[in-house]
């Protein structure tokens, strides 16, 4: 009970100074924001052989505690990631602010003019697994939008989190912003994650992002609004008219350049027509790049597959792991699509025009593709530097989270002595 209190108390206190910063963020200049991104991304890259040490220790704690490959993949950083991070940090920096933009503008025959502009959400609170780098971007972003965070990394990225948010504290003293303006959670009680979901009076949204276990949590228990970042199953439809080079390429690309990302592709639909042929040199490409390949009974005599079982449909392996399947047609796949998806991003590959219009009227999904790898599925590929998740539900936000997405808005109303009839 003592340790509850103390979480309670570490939680409160944390709220109480992120929403006194959050005020102080809602007028602060872009000039400074932008000084303070800055400043965070050279302190990243004075500190890498720090971060890098801080991450050794996390890779070692991730095996004890059995992680899979690909969720070490995820937790793993070197040089080039650490080099990323930086160009995220100051691509950010570079954006223009989106707090105060005009967003619509009338005048009224009352006399009054009406202006709705961005303003801040005001304390955003993140909660994540794995990813260190999702400190440094979510960190970012929420400056970006004049926006106070707490920030609750994984247990098993503890110390490489800890190692990066000290550079962005040193890089919001640089620019004379209050360091509460961007707090990390220093503990890994589970205990801390509960108390966030139910700080209604100090968090404005929650943003969850990470497994379903975490996404379904923070679903069922939040008291506070969230912005859902649910499993990334993820779908590529190859169509009778794909052209087999473009789809080989395609596929390869978005199931193992790196699989354990929300965009990597988890599951293979094949049009009958083409299904001895674009569909079966796919599906042995993968299998000799690794791949294990769960298969209907249709594409069952391909060699080196496996046959698929039901829970195979809808799942997010995040593994050299995909499900394949032969369709009828571009409607069989959206209803493939439908019945099992996670409304996260799709994809169609083919020359038809006309089965390119009907998969994105008629499926749903946050992203939709057309001749792209799904593991194009991210905030800094769509040119918003950034993301903090891909949020999948309809409200508010939807698809890459960018530093825009992390605005409300408010309406500016002028008159000149103007009263109501």
């Amino acid at each position: 009970m003592k340790d509850m209190e103390n979480i309670s108390e570490l939680m409160a206190g944390i709220g109480k100074r992120a929403k006194a910063a959050a005020a102080e963020l809602a007028s602060t200049p872009s000039a400074a924001k932008q000084s303070a991104l800055n400043a965070a991304a050279d302190a990243v890259w004075a500190a890498r052989a720090e971060i890098l040490a801080a991450n050794a220790r996390d890779m070692d704690y991730g095996r004890e505690k059995g992680l899979s490959e690909a969720m070490l993949d995820r937790l793993m950083l070197d040089e080039p990631r650490i080099q990323g991070m930086v160009e995220g940090l100051r691509s950010v920096a570079a954006q223009d602010d989106p707090v105060g933009e005009t967003l619509a503008e009338w005048d009224q025959p009352s006399g009054l003019h009406i202006k709705r502009v961005r303003t801040p959400l005001g304390v955003i609170g993140v909660i994540y697994e794995s990813r260190p780098n999702v400190t440094a971007d979510a960190g970012a972003l929420c400056l970006k939008a004049g926006n106070a965070v707490i920030l609750r990394g994984g247990s098993e990225s503890f110390h490489s989190a800890r190692a990066i948010h000290a550079c962005l504290q040193e890089g919001l003293r640089a620019a004379g912003l209050p360091e509460d303006a961007v707090q990390l959670v220093p503990t890994r009680d589970r205990a801390a994650v509960s108390e966030m979901l139910t700080m209604t009076d100090t968090i404005d949204v929650i943003v969850p992002r990470g497994g379903k276990g975490l996404v379904g949590l923070v679903q069922r228990e939040a008291r506070v609004p969230v912005f859902s970042h649910l499993e990334g199953i993820v779908h590529i439809y190859i169509d009778a008219a794909a052209d087999p080079e473009k789809a080989l390429r395609i596929v390869l690309n978005a199931k193992t350049r790196r699989t354990g990302i929300c965009g990597a592709a988890e599951c293979l639909l094949i049009h009958r027509d083409v299904a001895d042929t674009i569909g079966q040199g796919i599906i042995r490409a993968l299998v000799d790049a690794g791949v294990e390949m769960r298969v209907d009974a249709a594409l069952a005599r391909i060699p080196g597959t496996i046959a698929a079982q039901e829970d195979d449909w809808g799942r997010e392996y995040l593994d050299m792991i995909m499900a394949a399947r032969v369709v009828d047609d571009v409607q069989d796949a959206i209803a493939h699509i439908r019945s099992y998806g996670s409304n996260h991003t799709d994809c169609i590959v083919t020359e038809d025009a006309a089965a390119v219009q009907t998969f994105m009227e008629r499926l749903d999904s946050a992203i939709l593709m057309h001749n792209a790898s799904t593991q194009f599925a991210d905030g800094g590929e769509f040119g918003m530097g950034a993301e903090i998740g891909i949020a999948t539900g309809k409200m508010h936000a939807r698809g890459p989270v960018g530093a825009a997405q992390l605005t409300s808005f408010k309406y500016i109303v002028t008159g000149d002595g103007t009263v109501r009839s």
